[in-house]
């Protein structure tokens, strides 16, 4: 499979997501901002400065909502605070098809001693402005994303080293379990395509891996970066999948990189937030 690098020189990137118009959005944790690459490789500067953005999506009505120290929606340079709970901040963020989004908070330093982590709690945000607590226990929270048919949620915990899954029906959550393939299993951000298959961002492993919904490794893509943070589809038809790094095993000077393969199945549509 040929993996393309498409852009390098940032820390950690993530929240990976792509437009109609095949821009790419991304940010650099480490350094701030939040930025948009055009399919003709242009990069500009979205959001300035803004630190610890983990999670994009975007707004019906236009502009992003974003995570970080808050849950924001910011349009046209102005921004409009959404959430702020209690904690260090809030990561992976991803919206339904209602326009809700759903968010994971973070009450110890990620790269902190794990023996010491206290979790953080999954919330969803409502197009009315309700604000739902739906389960704790999430050591540390990444990637959220859901089955082709909406019937399951998924939620990656680093710390626990799984992908938490839960049934979905009518917003209402249950049966929670875990989907893990191996000890050294440190799932990041994640997407799924239109197969079902979980394709989830494995930092530490150089590598994207595919999951089936049992739990099943059933695919693995590699690309020259040891920390793997998150991925994305995009592209007319959805079969681009955009990687997103905080390293470059090849140059290790060129940092955070973004590449970009092609997939046979494609990638489910990120649906835009409406909070």
């Amino acid at each position: 499979m040929s993996v393309e690098t498409l852009a390098f020189g940032y820390g950690l990137i993530e929240g990976p997501r792509v437009d109609p118009d095949d821009n790419l959005y991304f940010s650099d944790v480490p350094n701030g901002g939040v930025y948009r690459r055009s399919p003709d490789g242009e990069i500009t500067v979205v959001i300035p400065k803004r630190r610890g953005v983990g999670g994009i999506a975007l707004h019906a009505d236009g502009g992003l909502v974003i995570s970080g120290r808050n849950i924001c929606h910011v349009l046209d340079g102005e921004t409009r605070v959404i959430f702020a709970p209690e904690s260090l901040g809030l990561n992976d963020l991803m919206a339904d098809d209602s326009g809700s989004v759903y968010c994971g908070t973070i009450r110890s330093d990620p790269f902190g001693d794990e023996a010491e982590r206290i979790d953080g709690e999954c919330y969803r945000i409502d197009p009315d402005g309700s604000i739902t607590e739906l389960y704790g226990g999430v050591s540390l929270t990444n990637g959220i994303g859901f089955s082709p048919d909406g019937s399951t949620m998924y939620h990656s915990d680093s710390g626990n080293r799984e992908v938490i899954c839960h049934d979905l029906v009518a917003g209402q959550l249950s049966n929670r379990r875990g989907l893990s393939v191996g000890k050294n299993f440190f799932p990041d951000g994640l997407a799924v395509d239109e197969a079902g298959t979980i394709w989830v961002a494995d930092y530490g492993s150089s590598c994207v891996r595919g999951v089936s919904p049992d739990g099943e490794l059933v695919d693995s893509i590699e690309v020259a970066a040891k920390a793997v943070t998150s991925l994305c589809f995009g592209g007319a038809d959805r079969r681009d999948m955009y990687i997103v790094t905080a390293d470059n095993t090849d140059d290790a000077s060129r940092g955070g990189t973004i590449f970009r393969t092609r997939m046979a199945v494609p990638g489910m549509p990120a649906p835009l937030a409406r909070i």
